[in-house]
């Protein structure tokens, strides 16, 4: 292990994350909201702890292993996670504890959109900011930007990209180098935000609204600056908005590469992960508008369809957003759409959830091993694409599948220890681990009243789920501290 090395990153990281707070800091001189010192404290505190990290060690420039990549990876996040608190523990409103500026600023990176903080509304102008921030860094990965840099600052970025990328196919480079994959993947983040932002101020926001919003919504996050989230404007054109870049955000990056370069539709339809992505959400849709007409949950079948297609692309897509009280729908409406979220987006994307990919290639795993059943001898491939996928890529599934439920099981049984009921304790590991941000019961609105020992665990399952669990779990093996 180079740990001159790794400590030279992080330092390097923390300092280009201190850059980041320049924005708040502006946005707080132009609305003078009174948390001008808190980002300017914060800002001191962060790029000094890097200079003196970086400083011992900056002589050090050697190539990562693979290893060193994932040491990086899990550090960098859980002292990002960390030092994102700063502002929040400084600003005096809100007045956060450590357990709960923690868990918002883990929350925000992770994209999860799960809150501690109510009376959003009354926020001073550069925490709303900051908040959507958090989320739009964290949607393509801090990581993924630095990489794009790191040749600049003599260090190898693909180690860092492998470990940090979700996803079971990791390998494949949409450019034949990983800086310029890098950039391809924020040149596109980067103008999928832009035209967010447009789209929503064009539909009614204002500008610092538009421009929020879409920070959480490209990066599949769910943060609002409003209590309310998107139905604090009850505006049917933004609710449309944020269904299309919702489920544009939900699909694999490559396929708009591939797609903006050739100019050229066919590789969304050519893709088996993103045909079944949109089947499974059309699917949960026609469910959950049909069973609210049904119900009369609403006055009107128009109301029941934008409400429902609303609620099933945000939380399918575990972006989190609401236009109404969910949770309270009638019959199975609340778990079957919390069982969506378990799927996710698609590999590649800003999504959580375990991914449309793993679900795809689970299904198939299933129908072979029931062929063979009747066709003991028969040579059945497996095939994504029309492309026969390895067993290794299907074994790696169900080791990620199996190893998601237990982290699920034993979260879920810690927070019932710590006091929580089944249906809160359920909910709120299914949101934290899927990235997803509003659950059911007790945080179905928001996490400030549960204990300081449920928000530290659901931290650590945010923390899980955006890491996809194997790139955390993995430096507790054993065999990665063997020589």
């Amino acid at each position: 292990m180079q740990a001159a090395a790794i400590q030279r990153i992080l330092g390097l990281l923390l300092m280009i994350f201190s850059g980041t707070l320049l924005p708040p800091i502006l946005i707080s001189l132009l609305y003078r909201d009174g948390a001008l010192h808190a980002f300017i404290d914060a800002l001191l505190i962060i790029l000094t702890s890097g200079f003196l990290l970086w400083l011992p060690a900056r002589k050090h420039r050697r190539e990562l292993r693979l290893r060193d990549g994932f040491l990086v990876v899990v550090l960098f996040w859980t002292v990002l996670g960390l030092v994102g608190a700063v502002p929040f523990m400084l600003a005096h409103h809100p007045h956060m504890s450590f357990t709960d500026a923690v868990f918002e600023s883990f929350s925000g990176l992770t994209t999860t959109g799960a809150t501690v903080i109510t009376g959003i509304d009354d926020l001073p102008r550069s925490i709303l900011f900051y908040r959507q921030e958090l989320q739009w860094l964290g949607g393509m990965g801090i990581i993924v930007l630095a990489v794009a840099v790191l040749p600049m600052l003599g260090i190898g970025g693909m180690q860092l990209f492998r470990a940090e990328t979700p996803g079971p196919i990791k390998d494949n480079k949409l450019t034949p180098r990983i800086t310029e994959t890098a950039k391809a993947l924020w040149i596109l983040y980067l103008g999928l935000t832009i035209a967010c932002a447009l789209a929503y101020w064009h539909a009614g926001m204002e500008p610092f609204d538009a421009l929020a919003h879409s920070f959480s919504t490209v990066a599949i996050g769910g943060f609002s600056t409003h209590d309310a989230s998107i139905g604090h404007f009850e505006n049917p054109a933004i609710e449309f908005v944020a269904i299309v870049f919702m489920f544009l955000s939900g699909i694999n990056f490559a396929l708009h590469f591939m797609a903006w370069r050739q100019l050229d539709p066919r590789p969304y339809l050519q893709d088996s992960e993103f045909r079944t992505y949109v089947l499974l959400l059309g699917m949960a849709a026609l469910v959950t508008v049909l069973y609210l007409i049904h119900t009369g949950t609403y006055d009107s079948a128009y109301d029941a369809f934008h409400h429902g297609l609303f609620q099933v692309v945000s939380i399918g897509t575990t972006t989190g957003f609401t236009t109404t009280s969910y949770h309270v729908w009638p019959g199975f409406l609340p778990v079957l759409l919390l069982f969506a979220s378990f799927i996710g987006g698609c590999a590649g994307s800003t999504g959580g959830g375990m991914k449309v990919i793993r679900f795809l290639l689970l299904i198939k795993q299933g129908a072979r091993e029931i062929t063979r059943l009747v066709h003991p001898n028969a040579m059945v491939p497996v095939k994504i694409n029309r492309q026969p996928v390895n067993d290794r890529i299907i074994d790696a599934v169900w080791g990620f599948f199996a190893t998601y439920v237990a982290c699920f099981a034993l979260m879920m049984l810690a927070l019932m220890a710590t006091g929580l009921d089944q249906i809160t304790a359920f909910s709120a590991v299914a949101a934290c681990i899927n990235n997803l941000g509003p659950g059911l019961g007790e945080v179905a609105l928001h996490y400030r009243d549960i204990n300081d020992a449920a928000k530290w665990i659901l931290t650590l399952a945010m923390l899980l789920g955006r890491l996809e669990i194997f790139t955390l779990l993995v430096l507790i093996s054993p065999v990665f501290w063997r020589r």
